[in-house]
């Protein structure tokens, strides 16, 4: 039987076998041009991306294979816009299983390859010339687009004589760089710039609301993202901790543009041994800190876990919205397929979080995801609220007449008026005789009573107090 050839660059990879999320939609990165990088494992790729970046996006590791999914970021260069995708390592040969690990990391490099308008292919200059570079280079040069062979770890004039052996792979030119230093960089991207197609009106990547999928690993935060776009973006593997650093994409939720971001699995902190491990859990909470929404993932199986709790606690000390997606719903057993009685176990272990939205759901069947667009406009409608004056009064006034102040120290308190002074997340300041006296619970209170007048179940409400004469 006759094996089918591989797929050459121009054609685009079979999209998952899933139907896209109703209402929600992939939406083009930009209109940037796109360079992509790409050669075998542990050339220097992400040494590279990081330094046409200027700034640490990709992790580097001595060891092969560390990047996986594609990467994508804006990056500039003589007044010149364009999108650099880092991705992982690649082998013109086509693996003898498509749905390995290695199989769909070849697909994710080819992906990148297919929407470049140009490709930097990256060689070990300090290995020489191997079959594996050469029959890369041939497959990358059938595509057409203009093809730049960068001999990387030429980190010195001493070494430029190892360049000269690649010029069998039978290229017209080869770039000598060092990404770890920044040699003879600069020359290279005068070229990949002179290639770009002339600019137009370009549009940066990324433009609106960040919504992060964060989780412990292996509870299927790659696999909801690939079933909400209906194609295989993130890389999905039975073993966990497959995805290593934070995967951009840029969606559509009704006429709202948002960029949603994959993260890498966060286990507890001490039981983290793997230095990459550790780096992608850094990356992931940095994507926290950058977010406006999080979409907290949750094993439907195992329940709320105290790691759970301990993301979710981070997420709302950071002021961020919230959802929990209660992942693997299908596997649950029938018995314990009740969401009502699901809801109710995790109020009851965790009081703090029972006004947190939940919705139990299924990245495999795509079961309970419909309500996901709804929720996420309600998140972003909470984290933006605006408080009118009157009414955020009006509910102060009825909250302390409904349950009285304490009095510290014999000394009454005494609220005077409250006004928004923030949002995202929305902040209302408190003006009051003796704000250091106000107990953490009567704040707790306060902050309750508001919420749900304003219907801000979604975001951490804060609350600050400051002392005002009568």
């Amino acid at each position: 039987m006759r094996r089918p050839s591989p797929p050459r660059p121009g054609r685009r990879p079979p999209a998952a076998a899933v139907p896209a999320v109703s209402g929600l939609e992939a939406s083009p990165s930009s209109t940037l041009p796109v360079v992509a990088i790409v050669g075998r494992p542990n050339v220097g790729k992400s040494t590279l991306f990081n330094r046409i970046l200027g700034q640490r996006r990709a992790i580097v590791d001595d060891r092969p294979g560390v990047t996986r999914d594609r990467l994508v970021a804006a990056a500039e260069h003589r007044g010149r816009r364009f999108l650099c995708v880092d991705t992982g390592g690649f082998e013109a040969q086509r693996p003898r299983e498509p749905e390995s690990l290695v199989g769909q990391v070849r697909a994710q490099a080819l992906a990148a390859v297919n929407e470049a308008v140009a490709i930097v292919c990256v060689v070990d200059g300090t290995a020489g010339p191997r079959p594996a570079d050469q029959e890369t280079i041939r497959f990358l040069a059938r595509s057409g687009k203009p093809l730049f062979v960068a001999v990387n770890k030429i980190d010195s004039p001493a070494r430029d004589v190892l360049v000269h052996e690649f010029w069998t792979s039978g290229v017209s030119q080869l770039w000598p760089i060092s990404a770890a230093h920044g040699r003879g960089v600069a020359a290279l991207l005068d070229a990949i710039v002179d290639v770009l197609p002339a600019a137009g009106d370009e549009a940066l990547p990324g433009d609106g609301t960040r919504i992060a999928l964060l989780g412990r690993p292996n509870v299927g935060k790659s696999s909801l993202l690939n079933r909400l776009l209906g194609t295989d973006r993130a890389l999905v593997t039975p073993e966990p901790g497959t995805t290593r650093d934070a995967v951009d994409t840029p969606i559509t939720v009704g006429q709202r543009r948002y960029l949603l971001v994959d993260t890498a699995g966060i286990r507890k902190w001490g039981r983290i041994v793997d230095p990459i491990e550790r780096h992608g859990a850094v990356r992931a909470l940095g994507a926290l800190a950058r977010s406006e929404l999080v979409l907290l993932v949750l094993d439907a199986v195992d329940g709320m876990t105290d790691q759970d709790a301990r993301l979710v606690g981070r997420v709302l000390e950071a002021g961020k919205a919230i959802a929990l997606l209660a992942n693997k719903w299908d596997a649950v057993p029938a018995a314990r397929r009740d969401r009502q009685r699901f809801a109710r176990d995790i109020a009851a272990q965790y009081p703090a979080f029972a006004s947190i939205p939940l919705l139990c759901v299924s990245a495999r069947t795509g079961e309970g995801l419909e309500a996901l667009p709804e929720t996420i406009a309600r998140m972003e409608n909470a984290y933006r609220a605006k408080l009118p004056t009157s009414v955020l009064n009006r509910v102060l006034r009825e909250a302390v007449e409904a349950s009285a102040p304490p009095s510290p120290e014999g000394r009454s308190l005494r609220f005077f008026y409250a006004t928004q002074t923030a949002s995202g997340p929305p902040t209302v300041t408190v003006f009051t005789n003796a704000p250091a006296r106000v107990p953490r619970s009567y704040r707790r209170y306060l902050a309750t009573r508001i919420a749900e007048a304003f219907g801000l179940r979604t975001v951490p409400l804060r609350l600050v107090f400051r002392g005002r004469r009568p």
